[in-house]
């Protein structure tokens, strides 16, 4: 893989990157930081209505997953950031070979080549 091409990976994972930050700030402001009460709006003390109460405790824990969710994306590519700056960046992490350019154009953060990531999505789903 030639310089040019790892320049313009790492730009596109330094992009996500910020992104991904971005989001998980927006998640955390709007929804994790509010106390109950100013999330339902109800801030006189009295208690919820138990359909309020489900539907706001829902909300929040979605809003959890979706936070999981981009975290475990920015470990990724603070991984393949890693692997980046230690010029290992484009070899599959199990079978040592050369991951496709046509994958990490679509996958920049793509630590397995197909076949190997194929074979551990079987796995995944076999457990």
């Amino acid at each position: 893989m030639n310089r040019q091409l790892k320049a313009k990976l790492k730009d596109i994972l330094m992009k996500m990157r910020v992104d991904i930050c971005s989001k998980i700030k927006h998640i955390e402001k709007e929804n994790l930081g509010r106390l109950q009460k100013e999330a339902t709006g109800d801030l006189s003390g009295y208690s919820f209505h138990m359909a309020d109460l489900a539907s706001d405790n829902y909300e929040r824990e979605l809003s959890l997953d979706l936070a999981a969710n981009e975290r475990e994306l920015l470990y990724k590519i603070d991984s393949a950031l890693k692997h980046l700056k230690n010029k290992d960046f484009g070899n599959c992490q199990q079978c040592k070979k050369e991951i496709g350019i046509k994958r990490l154009i679509a996958v920049p953060y793509a630590l397995l080549c197909i076949i190997c990531q194929e074979q551990e999505d079987k796995k995944q789903k076999q457990s």
